[in-house]
């Protein structure tokens, strides 16, 4: 069994505590949160140990795992705390509001040789596993342009706020729902080496974005569109799709499905013309289902990285940072800069060794 403790028990900290409680292979041992009320309830109908201070947590004899679903604000201070008592981590995202923060927790993750893993929960599902996949076997020839949209129904209101909407905390729609966007961009395809025509919105946040969009530019020419806005309520939840253009075919990939219009198949699994496969055709079956399978699916593949001592993690910190540099173009070419800080920080990334076997760590 393996020790683990949880630090926030807020909405994804809930999440995390149902799922890794229900894991064959884990011991939860602890979890740390700021309110007494929630520590009182949850020690009373759980029994489960609780901390005020996330360094008691830290310190558990026998922890060998801990999980963060703190707001984003508090992740480099925690995980460094976590890292320098060689815990494995699993953090929520975004990893880091300061790029540089998390260059240095994936160097010092490396030194201290602990799986490391973000929570960009796309990646685990099953559609877009598919979809990584029929790129990875030419199936739309040379891919020339790609969109990536993400829309949801988060503030909705002028009035009333949480961390997520205050800038030092959550970071806002771009931080929030554009960094799912970018990193399933990123999975797919890869990094923009660019960003071009940079729009931060306010809608009915003060301090914050509400809708962000922007021109993402890639080696060899290729372009992409980022569309965001977490203030559309014709959503009932966050919806991400991403669609790619390529010179042998299309793809249009959601949660719930991926269609293909292929001109000659290179992959037996799709046909000349359009090809649909639902979630229903591509299981991913786990032994706990809450919220979505791809929940479960990535706190399982954390676990079993651990158990078996293998560091390719299809989302390490190393992954992560490559969606927090895009991040950072984005604003900065909103600010109205050049992406130069962007560039040097592109620089110090294929400089860091963590990065060396990025690309064979990927699937």
């Amino acid at each position: 069994m393996l020790n683990i403790g949880l630090i926030g028990f807020g909405k994804m900290g809930m999440s995390h505590l149902a799922i890794a409680n229900a894991h064959p292979d884990v011991n939860l041992i602890g979890v740390c949160d700021t309110s007494s009320y929630i520590r009182g309830v949850l020690n009373k109908y759980t029994g489960i140990s609780v901390y005020s201070d996330y360094r008691a947590l830290l310190d558990i004899e026998g922890l060998e795992a801990v999980i963060i679903a703190t707001p984003s604000r508090f992740h480099a201070e925690m995980v460094r705390s976590a890292l320098e008592r060689e815990l494995h981590v699993f953090c929520e995202k975004p990893f880091c509001l300061d790029v540089t923060d998390g260059m240095q927790l994936a160097d010092l993750a490396q030194k201290k040789g602990v799986i490391n893993q973000v929570g960009y929960h796309l990646r685990f599902v099953t559609s877009f596993k598919e979809a990584k996949r029929l790129v990875n076997a030419n199936s739309l020839g040379h891919i020339h342009h790609i969109r990536v949209e993400a829309y949801g129904p988060v503030i909705l209101k002028p009035k009333g706020s949480t961390w997520r909407t205050t800038g030092s905390e959550g970071g806002g729609c771009l931080y929030d729902y554009a960094c799912h966007a970018i990193d399933i961009v990123n999975f797919l395809i890869g990094r923009p080496q660019a960003v071009s025509g940079a729009v931060l919105q306010k809608i009915f946040s003060r301090d914050v974005d509400d809708e962000v969009y922007a021109t993402l530019h890639f080696d060899g020419g290729m372009t992409g569109q980022l569309a965001a806005n977490w203030s559309d309520e014709s959503f009932r939840r966050m919806s991400i799709q991403v669609s790619l253009w390529g010179t042998n075919g299309r793809m249009i990939v959601d949660r719930q499905e991926i269609k293909t219009f292929i001109h000659e198949p290179t992959d037996p699994s799709v046909k000349p013309g359009w090809n649909a496969r639902y979630i229903t055709d591509l299981p991913n079956e786990v032994w706990y289902y809450l919220r979505g399978e791809e929940y479960s699916a990535q706190i399982d593949y954390f676990i079993q990285c651990i158990k078996e001592s293998r560091k390719d993690s299809v989302s390490s910190f190393a992954t992560a940072i490559e969606t927090d540099l895009v991040v950072s173009m984005i604003l900065q070419n909103a600010l109205g800069s050049t992406n130069t800080a962007g560039l040097q920080a592109t620089s110090q990334i294929r400089n860091r060794p963590f990065l060396g076997r990025l690309k064979d760590a990927l699937p």
